[in-house]
């Protein structure tokens, strides 16, 4: 079976859980060169080209730091300040031409984090780790709920964006191989594609007519409809004894359907308008998913690849909450604890099953090991139903 590549999890030690805690606060977006003790220290100088995306530091001091991102290549670019988990987006700065600079003023707390610029937009961009080290002046923390619900709610979308670009990337080079019958390329891309699908699923369901045609399961198809997505293509990749394979030209029209509904999808999550009650609902959601699917095995029934999709739940469910995270401390900081409790038991179980850059194979877990996730999963799912109600009434 193919190793298929596992996202880089941080470990939750309490300084991780701190940041966690801070690391969402109130982010301003600049197009000057002056803004406090950010401009007194200098701006940190970002170079982005079509292969590289050079800072001038990798450290710098907490407090407000200012990156001036210069576009020396060829294609509009944007630049990214991650959390430590390159998945989170702390703040980011899009469209910049070729020839133009554009700064991103941010106030962030002592922490490991990722930088990234992403030349011509597409893809996860090009990545390297950045520290904020203590400096000792602790910025105001802003008490205005609707302030931070506002910014939760933003960063949310920037992160169903970033994740839809790649997972548009993502799907053409899946479906390049898989039209051209390279059946091991495909395979080896087949869950790691997936999981930027996965993460933002609750958004991607939004849209009837379109979640069907990319991710119905054989089971599911109501008589004469027609099957197409992934879980189509999956069959054929992983047949199950008797199997006939597609011919050349059915695998070459069923990438080609993939590539354009995901490029349709991609369109439409641009408009979407997010809210509190959505990422909460939302999270909540992303754990229904995993208890309904991904721990009974029916979601991947031929690769067997549902702890992909699992983490990849986990992830979107996480980062909502996290997202939420400054008005939650706000409004119950003791749910705030048990998430941070539940979310961090659920990630280590998860990483029990990592296996190099990828994970077992669902069905080489015992029964007792599906019984322990599945008990994990229902022990974060109750304290996150709550999530909804706790940050909007």
């Amino acid at each position: 079976m193919p190793n298929l590549p596992l996202p880089n999890f941080p470990k939750r030690t309490s300084s991780y859980v701190a940041l966690l805690a801070a690391a969402v606060l109130p982010l301003t977006l600049a197009a000057c060169t002056d803004n406090n003790a950010a401009a007194a220290a200098g701006p940190i100088k970002v170079s982005s080209t079509a292969d590289a995306c050079t800072l001038s530091t990798q450290t710098t001091k907490s407090g407000n730091i200012t990156f001036a991102i210069q576009n020396d290549g060829t294609q509009v670019t944007e630049f990214y300040l991650l959390a430590e988990d390159g998945l989170r987006i702390v703040a980011e700065v899009e469209n910049i031409g070729p020839g133009l600079t554009r700064n991103l003023v941010v106030t962030a707390p002592a922490g490991t984090y990722t930088t990234a610029c992403k030349p011509g937009m597409q893809g996860d961009g090009i990545r390297a780790g950045f520290e904020v080290t203590e400096s000792g002046d602790k910025p105001a923390v802003d008490t205005n709920l609707k302030a931070l619900t506002d910014q939760g709610t933003a960063q949310y979308a920037s992160y169903v964006k970033d994740q839809t670009e790649q997972l548009v990337t993502g799907t053409k080079e899946f479906a390049t191989a898989y039209a051209a019958g390279d059946a091991a390329k495909a395979r080896d891309l087949y869950a790691a594609t997936r999981m930027h699908w996965e993460r933002i699923e609750p958004v991607a369901e939004s849209f009837g007519d379109l979640d069907p045609k990319l991710d119905a399961r054989e089971a599911d198809l109501a008589p004469g409809e027609e099957w197409t997505g992934w879980h189509r293509a999956e069959k054929d990749l992983f047949p199950p004894a008797g199997f006939p394979a597609l011919t050349a030209p059915e695998r070459e029209a069923l990438a080609a359907q993939l590539v354009a509904d995901t490029e349709d999808l991609a369109t439409r999550t641009r408009t979407v308008e997010l809210t509190a009650d959505k990422l909460g609902n939302g999270a909540k959601e992303l754990l229904d998913e995993v208890a309904t699917g991904k721990v009974t095995g029916e979601e991947e029934i031929w690769s067997h690849t549902d702890l992909w999709d699992f983490q990849a739940n986990v992830d979107g469910a996480r980062i909502a909450f996290e997202n939420l995270r400054p008005v939650l401390d706000q409004k119950n900081p003791e749910l705030a604890k048990s998430l941070d409790t539940k979310f961090a038991a659920l990630q280590a179980e998860l990483k029990l099953h990592a296996r190099g850059e990828g994970f077992a194979y669902y069905n080489e877990l015992s029964q007792d090991q599906v019984q322990q996730l599945a008990a994990l999963v229902d022990a974060l799912g109750e304290p996150l139903s709550h999530l909804t109600a706790a940050v909007v009434l």
